[in-house]
């Protein structure tokens, strides 16, 4: 194994081994990317206050999120065609999850179902819901979620329409791919990545495929793919959709304060401070710079996980310090998937629990739970004053 220091370094390896409209599809934003980048460098703007002369056995990392036991306060974050960076990508990411004692959760637009997950895991993790046109299918998919005793239902709300990713275009990344002359060129250096996929029978939308009215194969799932989010949802929506779920409720997209107080009405578990990893509306505001404002809105009433730029243990102090529960990790376990693996996902873990734990020790603190903002030297007017 090579030695991995960091999370870029998992970054490089991904690049060099998934097929290149797959690792642009994981980074990338939409339009300019102007909120894909500032989702990283705000964390950066903000520094740490080093303490010294304070004990640091002991130290503990382990909280809950929404009541469940974690290691961390990190979940791993729903990312469509996970299956694609890497063969049974959900898969190796939900036993890694397990493994590690962080929750795991599993995309609609996932390449392994539901099912295929469940079978594979012995710990309940969460599934993610996307709300489209037809309603028997939404129904059947928390149907299934519930079968599958899945421990929450994640609530995507920040994508009614698809926002425009200029790399996704450009390489002819759809639901299927299109395979050019171009992407066949860079399929075939990828040997190792086909040889892998070639060896599992999951390489569709097993969620969709099979499930939804009128989608039996690929060609089929492009069409169905097209005109099923729903533009049309709203809190009313929402409020059924819990209704019908029954259990614990995130609800994630929320990058307002006037969103968060909905939430709260409508009876939301957790809500998730997210922009889509700036994947959907450029020109937003990061979700650490947000963070503070839904904070004031939403007091203790209810929990407030942060989601979109997070890169580092240092990052999850930062958002936990900030005011946070939790947080949910993407690109940064995505790395790790298309580089090496389920092994990849267990190093970016590994990775990122160091530096908290760490980070934390040299702030003065050895239990994530009374970390606060005390250890933060955080810019004045961080959160700008906009008109």
């Amino acid at each position: 194994m090579p030695v991995i220091t960091c999370i870029d370094d998992l970054k490089r390896l991904h690049k060099r081994h998934s097929p290149k409209m797959f690792y642009d599809y994981c980074e990338s934003g939409s339009w300019t990317e102007q909120t894909f980048r500032e989702n990283t460098s705000d964390f950066e703007k903000i520094r740490l206050r080093q303490r010294v002369a304070v004990n640091m056995e002991g130290r503990t990392t382990k909280t809950q999120m929404i009541g469940q036991d974690v290691a961390m306060p990190v979940a791993l974050a729903p990312v469509g065609s996970t299956g694609m960076q890497r063969a049974d990508g959900e898969i190796k990411a939900a036993r890694a999850a397990e493994k590690f004692g962080v929750p795991y959760t599993l995309s609609t637009m996932s390449i392994c179902s539901i099912e295929d997950v469940a079978e594979a895991t012995s710990t309940p993790f969460w599934f993610q819901l996307y709300v489209m046109r037809d309603a028997e299918f939404v129904s059947g998919l928390i149907a299934r979620a519930k079968a599958a005793n899945c421990s929450a239902l994640v609530l995507t709300l920040d994508l009614q329409l698809l926002g425009q990713r200029h790399k996704d275009l450009k390489n002819g990344l759809t639901a299927p791919p299109k395979f050019t002359p171009q992407t066949a060129l860079d399929l075939s250096r990828r040997w190792k990545w086909g040889l892998e996929m070639m060896g599992t029978k999951r390489r569709t939308f097993r969620n969709i495929v099979g499930h939804a009215k009128g989608v039996e194969n690929l060609g089929s799932l492009s069409r169905w793919a097209d005109e099923q989010f729903d533009p049309r949802m709203n809190w009313d929506w929402v409020k059924r959709l819990k209704d019908e779920w029954g259990g614990k409720l995130i609800l994630k997209g929320i990058l307002d304060a006037d969103d968060a107080r909905m939430a709260l009405e409508v009876g939301a578990d957790a809500i998730v401070v997210s922009n889509h990893g700036g994947r959907q509306l450029d020109g937003a505001l990061s979700s650490i710079r947000m963070l503070p404002a839904i904070l004031d809105a939403v007091g203790d009433k209810v929990e407030v996980h942060l989601d979109s730029g997070i890169r580092s243990g240092q990052d999850v102090l930062k958002a936990i310090a900030m005011g946070a529960k939790g947080t949910f990790i993407g690109r940064a376990y995505i790395y790790g998937l298309g580089a090496m693996g389920e092994e990849g996902v267990t190093k970016s873990l590994e990775v990122i629990h160091k530096e908290l734990d760490y980070t934390m020790a040299l702030c003065g603190h050895r239990d994530i739970n009374n970390v606060d903002r005390d250890i933060l030297l955080v810019p004045k007017n961080f959160g700008g004053e906009w008109e």
